[in-house]
């Protein structure tokens, strides 16, 4: 038996690039929808993962997560389903702020979950890391119990999945330095007794 027999692969990816993303707007900005570049790249990461036997597609409830899903789904003629314990890390009361400051802000909080394990920190008033990875990594535990055996594809955030991902599989700061790119997959496969990733795009030392 492989390691993963009875377990799930997951094929995992940022969503394309948005209007919040190009608008350099920060937040989980909900209702920003993908750029004609970003519906180009969700078809070409369908065509990446031609030949996979993805089983369904999730994705978080933010509009521009939903159109990348909805292309997987359309293009694998297979159930998709949005969850919202997948959605971008909340910045409180700086949601959907424009200023350079507030963007310098989110990264430096992310960075501190990532690399120095703070949890606790928060921007403004909103999640800690504590609530972003209590939440994504409750989603992909559900996912796993409803798909043993399967693959499956996720779309998330680049901060969402960066930290969540990072603590389930144990990859510590090694996931820290380039930001996830579009609508790239990456595989992550998970059992019973944990998760592993062999290859975090961007990744500066081997996993």
């Amino acid at each position: 038996m492989t390691f993963f027999e009875d377990g799930v692969r997951v094929w995992c990816l940022r969503h394309g690039e948005s209007e919040n993303v190009t608008g350099g707007v920060a937040g989980a900005v909900p209702s920003a929808s993908l750029t004609e570049l970003g519906r180009q790249q969700a078809a070409v990461a369908a065509r990446a993962l031609a030949g996979e036997p993805i089983s369904q597609v999730y994705s978080s409830t933010a509009l521009r997560a939903r159109q990348t899903g909805q292309a997987l789904a359309t293009a694998f003629r297979v159930p998709f389903r949005a969850m919202p314990e997948l959605v971008e890390m909340g910045i409180g009361r700086h949601e959907g702020s424009s200023d350079p400051g507030v963007r310098r802000q989110t990264a430096d909080v992310l960075r501190a979950w990532v690399v120095d394990g703070c949890l606790e920190r928060q921007v403004a008033d909103g999640e800690s890391g504590f609530d972003v990875v209590g939440r994504v990594t409750a989603a992909f535990r559900r996912i796993a119990a409803q798909h043993s055996g399967e693959t499956v594809a996720v779309v998330g955030h680049v901060a969402g999945l960066t930290v969540a991902l990072g603590r389930l599989c144990s990859l510590g700061a090694a996931v820290w330095g380039t930001p996830l790119p579009h609508a790239q997959p990456f595989l992550i496969e998970g059992d019973g007794s944990g998760w592993r990733c062999l290859s975090w795009p961007g990744a500066k030392t081997d996993l």
